[in-house]
């Protein structure tokens, strides 16, 4: 580079203009115009923090409900989270995608399948089944539901309520990659009907039993769903256990699981991770910053989230993006409930996680 730079001193101005032109001319960019964006000294991402009110999201969906059918074509009434620092893009991070899915009463959306890996989490209703391969799954509040890539899927509506949720995919990453597929599948669902537990929770969904037919190892969860009444029960146990004098917590008051695939112990999707934490009323956690990108829903009441040098008040169904190498940390106001997915699974495959805490912050 030394050498560079000196030759590139003893060419007059007109000579130096020639020698960019010859390079745009042949598909060509030097690496020392460039190297302070394309190699900064820590990530500086163009995602910036942002907080999506439910109370906004909600009504706007609802307004879709009423004028927006679902059907081939549009195929879902799926309202995107596009972050403001991506330029208009549909995007939440440069990995993650997020919506709010609306199903109106009755209402069936049409299977299709595709390479990204999608998951559903519900705040709040039920009545819903999400129609996985075949295998008809029901949708109900604080339940996880996923659709690893390539699956077929559609959504029915059994009632005469509407029912929105959150969809998460990977589709910045896939579209980056240039490797999605898209197929339609049944105009409606394959299996209409209304089961309390799906046949995949049926041979899967037994704490530390491992059928004996699913011994490969999947890339992605064999389990349809996973079900708040575990999930609560988990975080429960973890703060009586806290009570109680045991170290069981990630730090004081706060509990938190990670949803895992029960063939291999690791993330339920091979690109998104997916947890969700607890805080007691007053807690707040140690302010830190992690390579790759975040972003929290909050399930269950109230706090605030510190976002580089802002704070967001949050309450039930806001949704919350944390971009990579923000410092970020969060206080509960009263018992705060968070679900929370990223694209750890990626980041940490490829050897780029890094994580800082700040010690007594």
């Amino acid at each position: 580079m030394a050498h560079t730079a000196h030759a590139e001193s003893q060419l007059s101005d007109p000579e130096l203009d020639r020698l960019y032109a010859d390079f745009d001319h042949a598909h060509l960019n030097p690496l020392w115009t460039q190297l302070d964006s394309l190699m900064p000294g820590t990530p500086s991402p163009r995602a910036v923090p942002f907080v999506w009110k439910w109370s906004t999201l909600y009504p706007l969906a609802q307004r879709a409900g009423d004028l927006v059918p679902v059907g081939r074509g549009g195929e879902r009434r799926a309202i995107a989270l596009a972050n403001p620092g991506l330029g208009g893009a549909p995007y939440l991070t440069p990995t993650l995608w997020a919506a709010i899915q609306y199903l109106g009463p009755k209402e069936t959306a049409p299977e299709h399948r595709h390479s990204q890996n999608a998951f559903r989490f519900v705040v709040e209703g039920d009545g819903v089944w999400t129609v996985v391969n075949g295998d008809p799954v029901a949708m109900r509040r604080g339940d996880l539901l996923l659709t690893p890539g390539w699956a077929f899927h559609g959504h029915h509506n059994e009632t005469d309520q509407p029912m929105a949720w959150l969809d998460g995919l990977d589709i910045p990453l896939v579209h980056y990659t240039d490797t999605g597929f898209f197929e339609f599948g049944a105009d409606g669902v394959t299996d209409e009907s209304t089961p309390d537990i799906s046949r995949s929770e049926r041979l899967w969904a037994h704490p530390g039993l491992r059928p004996l037919v699913g011994l490969d190892t999947r890339t992605s969860s064999p389990m349809a769903a996973y079900r708040w009444e575990h999930t609560d029960a988990a975080l429960r146990e973890q703060l009586a256990l806290e009570d109680e004098g045991f170290s069981a917590t990630t730090e004081p008051g706060h509990a938190a699981v990670r949803y895992t695939n029960p063939t291999t112990g690791g993330d339920v999707l091979p690109t998104i991770r997916a947890e969700f934490h607890r805080l007691r009323a007053g807690a707040s956690t140690r302010a830190r910053r992690d390579v790759g990108s975040a972003a929290y829903q909050v399930f269950d009441g109230s706090g605030e989230f510190h976002l580089g040098d802002t704070t967001y008040s949050v309450g039930k169904g806001d949704l919350i993006v944390v971009p990579s190498w923000v410092e970020w940390s969060i206080h509960a106001d009263d018992e705060l409930d968070l679900f929370t997915f990223s694209d750890a699974p990626v980041v940490e495959r490829l050897g780029f996680h890094r994580t800082i805490t700040r010690q007594g912050a």
